[in-house]
């Protein structure tokens, strides 16, 4: 199942991945500026940040097989649906219909996580499917490059958006709750019963209100609020950047811009392997959450130092560590939702917090696009190091070893 989600998240990612591989080429073709550009990236995150919140509601109301199969279905067709772009005005439009449809990937795969495995699995598992945004973000700059220069840019879209179709498709034959499943052994179905018997002793919020009155739900969100705007400059301004600042042509993008994306796998998987290991030495689940969360954003300070980066090569080691470091401590963030949160709100509880998140992205993209013509990317990649450390501070000082207050 955690196999079937990751594959699910890869071809969201390579969707969404997409438009920065192509960006350069795009920005020829309709001449964009950067600031034009970031409006169309501007409209993606604004619909995906509004959408999380309202996807993840609807997973926990249509059910994870359903729900997940119809945002995957809206995605793939709307992404197919940028080849009819003409200007940066119809670009927007086309990213703004798949910022909505994609919003579901992460509460999707935080549900999956909350129903199928024990607590002490859920790092792993989240780290699994957590993987998928990387790999789908690193395969698209080969793959993309490839369908331009090979074809041209509208091939790109044909080609990702018929790729997540054939996704949608699979998911809707393959998946099953728990519940449903019928190739799930008795052992399995028992220690899956024990798990949330356990959790039943703990009190955690069940309803939107109460998700939102938890002090734990802030813990989560406000650090997530101050790392996403990282995770979205690697996502949608390496190409650009690369080209920019030190002049590569597609080619030079496609050999280099994949490589952060390779580090973040690891990262993730960091963010499942660490967790596991403390608390085999005695540390709390909630605590060993924190210390992988802290020590990712130590790492960050990595692509802080981005610009005394002196060749192109130095510049991509420095995200690379910046992948790493970033999703290492937003694995345990998306972790900490399972842990803190009933299993029917944990779909509710993650899009919102993903939404809050997300508005952090849309802010630093608006800055980016306001600021970068006018003094460059250094003093954005050091804010993007400090802001992980005070997100760092946040989660110790707000989330308790013990879940949030009790349900109504």
């Amino acid at each position: 199942m955690i196999g079937l989600v990751t594959l699910g998240t890869i071809m969201n990612y390579l969707a969404r991945s997409t438009l920065s591989v192509a960006a350069p080429t795009l920005k020829g073709e309709f001449g964009l500026t950067t600031e034009q550009y970031s409006w169309v990236v501007l409209a993606f995150q604004a619909s995906y940040t509004v959408m999380q919140t309202v996807a993840g509601t609807l997973l926990d109301v249509m059910g994870t097989r359903l729900g997940f199969f119809v945002f995957a279905l809206g995605w793939a067709l709307s992404n197919i649906g940028h080849v009819f772009a003409t200007g940066w005005q119809s670009l927007a439009l086309f990213r703004a219909v798949l910022g909505a449809t994609e919003a579901a990937a992460i509460p999707a795969g935080a549900k999956v996580t909350s129903e199928w495995f024990p607590a002490n699995e859920r790092p792993l598992a989240t780290s699994c499917f957590q993987m998928g945004t990387s790999v789908g973000s690193m395969v698209a700059p080969p793959l993309v490059a490839f369908c331009i220069l090979w074809w041209n840019w509208q091939a790109a879209f044909l080609v990702t958006g018929a790729l997540s179709l054939v996704w949608a498709i699979l998911w809707w034959f393959a998946y099953r709750s728990p519940a449903d499943h019928p190739r799930l052994t008795s052992d399995e179905r028992a220690l899956l019963e024990e798990s949330k018997s356990a959790e039943e002793g703990v009190s955690r919020p069940a309803r939107k209100i109460d998700v939102l009155r938890s002090r734990s739900f802030w813990g989560i969100a406000v650090p997530r609020f101050l790392a996403e705007p990282a995770w979205q400059t690697f996502n949608f301004f390496i190409p650009l950047y690369l080209v920019s600042v030190w002049r590569l042509d597609l080619k030079d993008v496609a050999l280099w811009a994949w490589m952060p994306f390779l580090a973040a796998d690891f990262g993730s998987l960091a963010a499942g392997l660490l967790p596991g290991w403390l608390m085999k030495r005695g540390i709390g689940v909630i605590t060993s959450r924190k210390i992988t969360m802290t020590t990712g954003a130590l790492c960050m300070l990595g692509p802080a130092c981005i610009g005394w980066a002196g060749s192109p090569g130095l510049a991509i080691l420095l995200f690379c560590i910046g992948g790493f470091a970033h999703q290492m401590l937003n694995g345990a963030l998306i972790t900490l939702c399972a842990d803190s949160f009933e299993t029917s709100a944990v779909g509710t509880a993650s899009g919102m917090a993903g939404s809050i998140a997300w508005i952090g992205g849309m802010i630093f993209t608006l800055i980016i696009g306001q600021s970068v013509d006018l003094v460059g990317y250094n003093p954005l990649f050091v804010a993007l190091g400090l802001l992980d450390l005070v997100g760092a501070a946040v989660l110790w000082s707000l989330l308790r070893n013990k879940t949030a207050p009790a349900r109504s």
